[in-house]
């Protein structure tokens, strides 16, 4: 046996030859145990350990037979233990896997995990107790690693105004940041709900259907839906997730960082809008009603059906801003633009061209012209009956509301388009060119012309 590695209680000496034999066997897996032995009695003294002991404590078994349990635990620790002896060990055997710490020679502390059991004489009396113990100074380097990276995240989740979501497999909420406390008060409520349910209806199984993709294939994918809150507001979200796997590969569970862009969405409607609809009437402008107009052209050569466009001008427009101001002016256009839109179909554009001059654009009329040009002609007349009838306008004047009448009636140039014989521009050309005919044949009339051609067509 090695006498600078194992203790000399671990000697054969003297046993019959059987005996021997054995020990030799237990001395030999004793040795190559990986998980530290320690065997002391109840004085502390140090009776029995193995390579791994002495290796992990730092001494020589010359030294560790001079030395007490306790002398390898710092003092902190020694009340604990000599309580679990008597409390533990010796009325039941054995102790609980605890952890504390050892001393090594140069001084150093380190955590260990340890298990000790009660060894008993040969007439069953209690003589002293025999542990196994690991160290554990990488297992807790690693968990405080953990610890600081989970702090680390939950501190950026906490104060972050991102909501974040973790979720299981199934979309159930497993945890919730600060942040969605302003949709639903409290986030521990949401712990063990359905993540789908305040997805509102229509956007449910287009979330749903990239949720199981996300977890299906690992890949997160970005999404814009709407968040019904519990007093039925609706809020506008985009969201990416990501999949959290286990060392196999295999998907645990699904994290989800979603953004409120409500505000940003109504923002880009806003420029939208500018962009595309006058700002006074909410109609098209006149950007908007050329890609309508393209749109309405390329539909024509497809389907073989005409089209129309009608110019119109309103013949009695200036005195009343001549009268009573711009706002008044702005009233009449704003009331204009609802009579004409009253007249069309939702598939048909109205537009505002400028000043308090408007343009209409029937789709999808007849493949026959002589019938498109009835049907155009019936709108346009219609939009002109409605628009002639008297416009009683609300004004606030010294603190009182009166109401000015007044009597405004259209000029309208009308033409029918097919399968883009003329291009856009000569389209509202040829539409303005009737308007202004109407205009000199005494107002308050529609006028159909062909393009190209001077004559006058009529139903």
């Amino acid at each position: 046996m090695d006498a600078g590695k194992m203790a000399p209680a671990m000697a054969g000496v003297g046993k019959p030859a059987h005996v021997g034999d054995c020990w030799c066997k237990y001395c030999r897996i004793y040795a190559s145990m990986r998980d530290a032995f320690v065997l002391f009695d109840f004085q502390g003294k140090l009776l029995e350990w193995n390579v791994a002991f002495a290796e992990m404590v730092g001494y020589s078994a010359d030294e560790l037979i001079k030395l007490r349990h306790s002398d390898l635990t710092p003092s902190k620790w020694h009340g604990a233990e000599a309580q679990m002896i008597e409390q533990q060990i010796i009325p039941h055997g054995q102790s609980r896997l605890y952890e504390k710490e050892y001393v090594r020679k140069d001084g150093t502390v380190f955590p260990v995990e340890l298990k000790a059991h009660l060894l008993r004489d040969g007439a069953g009396q209690p003589e002293a107790v025999w542990a196994i113990a690991r160290d554990i100074s990488e297992r807790k380097r690693v968990e405080e690693l953990l610890r600081e990276q989970e702090e680390f995240f939950r501190l950026i989740a906490e104060n972050s105004g991102d909501f974040i979501a973790v979720l299981d497999l199934n979309g159930r909420r497993l945890y919730n940041s600060p942040s969605y406390k302003h949709f639903f008060g409290d986030p521990a409520y949401l712990r063990g709900t359905d993540s789908f349910n305040e997805i509102h209806p229509d956007d449910q199984e287009r979330v749903k259907r990239a949720f199981l993709e996300t977890v299906r294939t690992g890949v997160g994918q970005r999404l814009e839906f709407r968040f019904v809150l519990p007093d039925g507001a609706v809020r506008q979200m985009e969201s990416r997730g990501g999949v959290v796997k286990d060392a196999g590969g295999k998907p645990l569970r699904v994290v989800v960082v979603s953004n409120d862009i409500t505000e940003r969405k109504k923002a880009e409607e806003q420029i939208y809008s500018l962009a595309f609809y006058d700002s006074l009437t909410g109609l098209p402008n006149r950007r908007m009603l050329s890609d309508r107009l393209r749109q309405a052209m390329a539909t024509t050569k497809r389907s073989g059906r005409c089209g129309a466009l009608m110019f119109l001008d309103l013949d009695n427009f200036k005195p009343i801003n001549d009268a009573h101001g711009h706002s008044v002016g702005d009233l009449l256009l704003s009331e204009a633009a609802r009579r004409i839109e009253s007249c069309v179909r939702e598939v048909d554009t109205v537009a505002r061209f400028g000043g308090d001059e408007f343009v209409v654009l029937l789709s999808d009329l007849d493949v026959v012209k002589a019938e498109s040009a009835g049907q155009a002609w019936k709108v346009a007349e219609k939009i002109r009956l409605k628009l002639a009838e008297p416009y009683s306008l609300p004004v606030h004047r010294e603190g009182k509301e009166i109401y000015v009448e007044h009597q405004c009636t259209p000029s309208i140039g009308l033409v029918l388009f097919v399968n883009h014989e003329y291009s856009e521009e000569d389209l509202l050309r040829w539409a303005d060119i009737a308007m202004y005919r109407a205009k000199d044949e005494g107002r308050n009339r529609v006028y159909l012309i062909t393009p190209g051609d001077s004559t006058t067509l009529t139903p």
